[in-house]
């Protein structure tokens, strides 16, 4: 079969492109820049178009799957519809995947990835040989965010905008926690939490949701005809885990603790989960570690996707117990005019409480598709650096927030560099 991708530079449809490709079929897909991503796929032997064009299309393409972002207007999915091809969201796509396998959705606003990526090592360990979709690259899965597996689990990352996990068909649904996030898409923090109880109520009787009893929230949605399995971070094991874990901060602590109440489900033994959680080193912009260099001197760079209030303080503070006694800067690009419009408030609290010692806020990183020009013409960074009035922070474009870091940070001091735009671009500059 040929299949033609829309968005393959995305971080989910590149997972679902790589697993039609294991499974033999003929891959194709665009996206409107090139980056790591649309090369690694190159190299797979997935063949990649810059640009959305009619052309990249013909009529011998059987399905053509596009991105939750890509516009009904675009050209490509108008080629499609004039071809009569058969035409799939990446949520579809991967809906009909998750009736194939017994599948494990990892949802909630914050934690995804870290979770999944854990479920995911934790049952290799246990010889189960999963298949893993997660929104991140791990060392461990080849610099992927895509593992085939034989077994008969399918582990995902199922997430909320749009209402994408309303498509798929889990048998066991974690939940990390549920947030102010997406408002653009769902306005209201009551809409966001309805939506994910439509989805835990997806859940068959025979079926497990692992809720965290430490968000209120989620306990209001956590009952129906299905079994539910609650971690808390006041339990005995939260104290163990911290112990073992390399990646600092609460939040991994609460994260690793619904892997934990996620396999034993499945029967694994916790000296085989404990031993997975111990050696998880992280993965892609997720608290990653790396020795820098600033104009000759030595430094240590933190490269994360946060970009939600919630996140910025669990990542900040997380670096701080990381490093006790060092200097700690960060960059910071907002993600979005409609989410720093929406939280702008939220923002404005985290940065003042934030436990570092220098903040460069650069300009908001816009995301085609999913601005509305009104909120985007009254939002920007020098107003959330003014609002915020704190005395090291400051507003710059991310080339004068490099050079100004270069010629400022010293030796050994620690550099934060966060944000889920081309933020990250910067930590091959250090």
């Amino acid at each position: 079969m040929k299949i033609h991708f829309i968005g393959v530079g995305g971080i989910g449809v590149s997972a679902l492109a790589q697993y039609y490709l294991q499974k033999g079929h003929e891959i194709s897909g665009s996206d409107l820049v090139s980056s790591e991503i649309t090369e690694f796929l190159k190299n797979k032997g997935v063949k990649i178009f810059i640009g959305n064009k009619p052309e990249n299309l013909d009529k011998s393409v059987d399905l053509v799957v596009f991105s939750p972002a890509v516009p009904p207007n675009n050209p490509e999915i108008k080629k499609a519809r004039e071809l009569k091809i058969s035409l799939q969201s990446y949520p579809e796509a991967l809906g009909e995947l998750t009736k194939k396998y017994f599948t494990i959705a990892v949802s909630g606003s914050h934690g995804k990835s870290t979770t999944t990526a854990i479920i995911g090592l934790v049952l290799i360990k246990a010889g189960l040989d999963p298949t893993v979709v997660v929104g991140t690259r791990l060392k461990e899965f080849g610099d992927s965010n895509f593992r085939p597996g034989e077994g008969k689990f399918l582990v995902i990352e199922a997430c909320e905008y749009d209402g994408s996990f309303l498509n798929y068909e889990p048998k066991i649904i974690i939940v990390t926690n549920v947030d102010k996030e997406h408002l653009d898409y769902f306005k209201t923090f009551k809409n966001v939490i309805k939506t994910f109880k439509n989805f835990v109520l997806k859940l068959p009787e025979n079926g497990f949701l692992v809720s965290n009893k430490d968000d209120k929230n989620l306990v209001k949605i956590s009952n129906g005809k299905f079994t539910t399995k609650y971690y808390s971070l006041k339990s005995k094991e939260a104290k163990d885990l911290k112990k073992i874990l390399k990646i600092p901060g609460e939040h991994n602590v609460s994260n690793a603790l619904a892997v934990l109440e996620t396999v034993r489900i499945l029967n694994v033994r916790d000296e085989i989960s404990f031993n997975a959680i111990s050696e998880y080193k992280g993965s892609w912009r997720r608290f990653e570690i790396k020795q820098g260099n600033a104009n000759g001197k030595k430094i240590i760079i933190v490269s994360d996707y946060g970009h939600h209030p919630n996140e910025v303080s669990a990542t900040l503070k997380a670096a701080r117990e990381k490093y006790k006694n060092e200097k700690i800067w960060c960059i910071f690009q907002p993600h979005q005019y409609q989410r720093t419009h929406y939280l702008f408030k939220d923002f404005v609290k985290v940065f003042r409480k934030a436990p570092v010692d220098n903040i460069i806020i650069t300009d908001i990183y816009d995301v085609a598709g999913r601005e509305e020009k009104k909120i985007s013409s009254s939002v920007n960074s020098e107003n959330l650096v003014k609002k915020i009035a704190h005395k090291n922070m400051m507003h710059m474009p991310q080339e004068q927030a490099e050079k100004f870091v270069k010629e400022n940070i010293k030796n050994g001091e620690v550099l934060v560099i966060m944000g889920a735009g081309d933020v990250y671009k910067l930590v091959d500059k250090f």
